[in-house]
């Protein structure tokens, strides 16, 4: 059974507050508090390197393994694109820090939903024999996309940055990898999107098109009940619930539609924002630092991303 040997992750030393947001923006504090519910959120700073901070915490993971860099078969960085460099493989630059030579290197790029869209990839090529071990990373610069002196982009200011490594192998798994079901609703792909300001990128809503919660909602139910009737389970079965931390209030009737307690789900809310396709894999180590996870339990990880895409990607414990 294929499955997540170990993981990690890290935060980088920056920090942007929402005071700083309030006064680039001109909106009031408690306005930005209802999107990103904590006082600040984690950044890479100007002297800190999103690659860097993947490769630590990508060597704690291998090491811990026992499993030597030679055996690794792909290395996979997901994310949206907002690397260290323009036109550049992070993948790679990570491989060579490492060691690992005998690997394929590249990108996944499904934007806060590519921990769904690399975990489907690295799974599929291990069961049929592509690898033995693959190592997925996650971690980018997004929080730089952020145009905080646009009042507008208030529902943006929650996005921060973190850093995140998962080992994915056949063997002595912590967590094995039952299913993963992924959908895009393609007819959204213009409400976000990127525009050069100056000399960087910044994303932008593109209108207030009416719609988005009820669909966000649908498409989230739809892809839990069909994976979980996949396996033969049910809602009920679950024991944790890990969704991207971009919406409390979605994150709370999603989980009241498929009549899952949210005792059994993570809210990060209070102490971080949204960590893009880093979230899932956050919510995961705290469930394991706490010692919430017991031998045999269900865990969903639900992520979404710009496009817009979700997916959702059913763990079983083995303690």
């Amino acid at each position: 059974m294929v499955g997540i040997i170990d993981l990690e992750v890290a935060f980088p030393a920056g920090r942007r507050t929402v005071r700083e947001m309030h006064e680039l923006s001109g909106r009031p504090v408690a306005d930005i508090l209802a999107w990103t519910h904590c006082p600040e959120i984690p950044v890479f700073g100007p002297d800190e390197q999103a690659w860097e901070l993947q490769a630590d915490i990508a060597r704690k993971v291998l090491d811990r393994a026992g499993v030597d860099p030679s055996e690794v078969g792909q290395v996979i960085v997901g994310g949206g694109g907002d690397w260290d460099r323009p036109s550049w493989s992070p993948a790679a630059k990570i491989a060579a820090e490492l060691g690992v030579t005998r690997a394929h290197c590249f990108e996944v790029l499904n934007f806060c939903s590519s921990s769904s869209a690399a975990l489907q990839v690295a799974s599929d090529a291990i069961t049929l024999g592509r690898t033995r071990y693959a190592l997925l990373l996650f971690g980018e610069r997004v929080a730089r996309s952020i145009d905080y002196t646009d009042p507008e982009s208030v529902s943006l200011f929650n996005v921060g940055d973190a850093a995140a490594a998962v080992l994915l192998g056949p063997d002595d798994v912590r967590f094995d990898l039952l299913h993963t079901q992924t959908r895009s609703e393609p007819t959204w792909s213009d409400f976000l999107s990127g525009e050069i300001d100056g000399d960087r990128m910044v994303i932008r809503l593109r209108g207030r098109r009416r719609g988005i919660s009820a669909l966000y909602l649908e498409r989230y139910q739809d892809l839990v009940r069909e994976a979980l009737h996949t396996l033969g389970l049910t809602p009920d079965d679950v024991d944790h619930f890990v969704i991207n931390q971009v919406d409390r209030r979605m994150h709370e009737r999603l989980l009241d539609s498929l009549g899952i307690p949210a005792r059994r789900s993570v809210f990060n809310y209070h102490r971080l924002g949204h960590m893009s396709s880093t979230d899932p894999f956050i919510g995961l180590c705290d469930l394991r630092d706490a010692g919430r996870l017991g031998d045999g339990d269900l865990v969903l990880l639900a992520t979404s991303g710009f496009g817009f895409s979700w997916g959702v990607t059913v763990l079983r414990h083995q303690a």
